[in-house]
């Protein structure tokens, strides 16, 4: 792995940047592996990473169909936090967060991790005592929260809306300061990079067309690029996953829905942080290049598609203009959608499956990025323990015959 100097980059910069080193090898399949694992965004990186590193198994390939990243990976508001509700919950994401925050020096590549704070708005009085109890729930549980008044969320976020005369008005909320967003391919790649130097292959353009069976137990796939045999595979293709799954036999409790962003025209720095409004449906932050970061409700029935619906767009931007009116002069950009992959309490189903020797990491929704670290670290240790890591055991695909739910659809930001 290349060690960037000042010299060296000066010196790919003035060759008119076609002398770059790759920042990963580009492999041809073997016909057998230890591991393969089936997508190639930030969760599977993640896994092929921590297998490497803290299980040293690293006889492991990594395919993807397009390219590193352009799944969700690359197509989500790229929050990143841990104030949800339950205990299951904030353990797991707290974990996430503490991996956040030490991930740029783990993998000696720049994540951009911003800190800046996330505030979820209460639009009434009975809001305010929800988000109070949230927010105490959550300080005992040892996750950092904070209650806003009115006049504080407007501090924090001036542009917002908070006369008595808005449509939502706002009578305060609650902030958990150590949120954040991170670059979203930085974390692609960063992962990808440092799976590579351990010994990882990462293919690309390997599309999975079957699983190879023998019994109830997984032998290895098929794919565009031939046979590959596997003593364990994982499967971490989020919205894709029940058609990957069915191969396998396998129903999974999974619905496929285009969720929506979008971004305006570049503007000077108007906003501090991430702000979440359940009732308005929408989430709004500004990216590092000055972009207003748009997000809201999901499509409104399944679909694989990349671009989404007109009205969703229409609505999601109509919630924004209710909280920050002055963004109505603003020109829209683009738009884009991601597959996400919600399950039916809103929680991830990440662990074994009923197949032997099969894994899977699905059911994340709107929170596949920010459980990035921690998904792939726990899946690791499962895959090379073929026991559910103590993070996870909530999470298992049997909790939908036991009925253990974990139902965090109020803490996923907007309803879905």
């Amino acid at each position: 792995m290349e060690h960037y100097s000042f010299w060296s980059l000066a010196k790919h910069a003035l060759s008119g940047h076609r002398n770059w080193p790759q920042a990963w090898r580009s492999r041809e399949p073997k016909s057998r592996y230890d591991v393969v694992i089936v997508g190639g965004g930030g969760q599977g990186l993640a896994t092929a990473y921590y297998l490497a590193k803290n299980h040293g198994i690293t006889d492991v390939a990594v395919l993807e169909k397009g390219w590193l990243g352009g799944g969700n990976t690359g197509r989500n508001t790229t929050a990143i936090r841990s104030n949800y509700f339950y205990r299951e919950s904030t353990d797991f994401f707290d974990r996430s967060l503490d991996l956040y925050e030490g991930l740029s020096k783990e993998l000696n590549y720049n994540v951009m991790l911003s800190q800046h704070g996330a505030v979820t708005l209460a639009h009434s009085p009975g809001q305010m005592d929800g988000l109070e109890r949230w927010s105490n729930s959550i300080q005992l549980q040892g996750i950092d929260a904070e209650m806003l008044d009115v006049h504080q969320v407007k501090e924090f976020m001036s542009p917002l809306d908070t006369s008595r005369s808005a449509r939502f008005p706002i009578y305060g909320g609650f902030i958990q300061r150590r949120a954040g967003v991170a670059r979203h391919d930085a974390v692609a790649w960063g992962y990808a990079r440092g799976a590579d130097a351990l010994g990882v292959d990462i293919i690309q353009n390997c599309e999975v067309s079957g699983v190879r069976m023998a019994g109830n137990r997984v032998r290895g796939v098929e794919t565009n690029r031939g046979s590959i045999e596997a003593d364990k595979v994982v499967f971490a293709v989020a919205g894709h996953s029940t058609v990957l799954a069915k191969m396998a036999g396998i129903t999974l409790p999974i619905t496929s829905v285009a969720l929506q962003a979008m971004v305006s025209e570049p503007i000077k720095p108007v906003l501090d942080g991430l702000v979440v409004s359940p009732l308005v449906h929408c989430y709004v932050s500004q990216s590092d290049r000055g972009e207003i970061l748009i997000g809201g409700r999901a499509d409104a029935y399944p679909s694989y598609g990349q671009r989404g619906t007109l009205p969703a767009l229409e609505d999601t931007l109509s919630s924004t203009l209710n909280l920050f009116p002055a963004f109505s002069r603003l020109k829209l950009m683009r738009q884009w959608a991601g597959i996400v992959d919600i399950s039916p309490d809103t929680s991830p189903i990440i662990g074994k499956t009923p197949v032997t020797a099969l894994y899977i990491s699905t059911g994340w929704g709107t929170g596949g990025f920010k459980a990035i670290p921690v998904g792939g670290e726990t899946l690791a240790y499962t895959v090379a323990n073929d026991q559910p890591h103590p993070l996870i055991e909530p999470f298992g695909i049997e909790r939908f015959q036991t009925g253990r739910f974990v139902n965090e659809a109020a803490a996923a930001g907007v309803d879905h």
